[in-house]
């Protein structure tokens, strides 16, 4: 059975986050829905309070955390009314990046779903502070769905490649999972200025072909300009439903992953975004 994370921090995108995950994942799966209060609870005005009332002041804060996400459950069950998944609530008193990896490494969690920003919302930004601690440091992969995203089925995924990381079957196993469920295509993307020149590349290549669970794998080569802008263009040319990235701490990506350079580059995909990683889990 898929064990799939949630955060959430109660907001909308949060919500809709939520809610394209108990549509693509459709088959039985246990869903830990996981708030992170710490925020909630030390503010400057409780830091004078007696520990007696910092006491009180977790306990009502998680209790009003765990009435808000137990509904949010049942709207999920009436929206998904032939569901069979079970979910866990967990309020815990920490931040968000300890909880969410501490939750992923002791349930052995499959894949965290998230919102590209939470509940502050700063649309000047592609993605949030903790979204982007989550997919820059978490073992897990992790699928951002843009605000206000409605589900589609992903019969078209864009996978962006140099070639020069050696997969492993574990990291693909989601992307397998996908193309063998809704039958769909995947399309390989190599940005560059030059052919495979390396065997190193040609190996990785054939092993993404070999492992994908789909016949309509193809791969496509286009000259390196603007990486992010190519991205962008050929989700709207070839009207790409999921972007799927490989984040290591070998690839440009992990470069990527910081504000000065996302904003700069104007990584800001509208469709869901799927990081795998691309290291080894604690």
């Amino acid at each position: 059975m898929r064990k799939i994370a949630i955060p959430t921090d109660l907001s909308e995108n949060a919500k809709n986050a939520f809610e394209y995950a108990m549509a693509l994942f459709n088959e039985s799966s246990i869903f830990y829905i996981l708030h992170a209060y710490a925020e909630a609870v030390y503010l400057p005005e409780t830091l004078s309070l007696p520990d007696n009332q910092v006491e009180i002041k977790k306990k009502e804060v998680a209790e009003n955390c765990e009435i808000e996400i137990n509904k949010l459950i049942d709207e999920m069950r009436e929206k998904f009314p032939e569901s069979n998944h079970q979910f866990r609530v967990l309020t815990n008193c920490g931040y968000l990046l300890n909880e969410v990896n501490q939750l992923v490494n002791s349930e052995n969690i499959d894949v965290l779903v998230m919102g590209t920003r939470g509940k502050t919302n700063d649309r000047n930004l592609t993605f949030g502070s903790n979204t982007l601690q989550v997919l820059k440091q978490v073992q897990c992969p992790v699928l951002c769905i843009p605000e206000n995203y409605a589900y589609k089925t992903p019969k078209k995924i864009l996978f962006p490649t140099n070639y020069m990381v050696p997969y492993q079957k574990r990291e693909l196993k989601l992307v397998d999972e996908i193309c063998s469920y809704y039958n769909a295509e995947v399309h390989v993307l190599y940005v560059s200025n030059f052919g495979l020149v390396s065997k190193r590349q040609k190996t990785n290549q054939a092993f993404l072909k070999n492992t994908l669970d789909t016949d309509a794998i193809s791969f496509h080569q286009i000259e390196e300009s603007s990486k992010t802008n190519i991205f962008n263009e050929t989700i709207d040319k070839m009207k790409i439903d999921l972007l799927v990235m490989v984040n290591s701490r070998r690839t440009y990506l992990e470069h990527l992953f910081t504000i000065s350079t996302i904003d700069k580059v104007s990584l800001k995909p509208k469709i869901p975004f799927l990081i795998l990683q691309n290291f080894k889990r604690n």
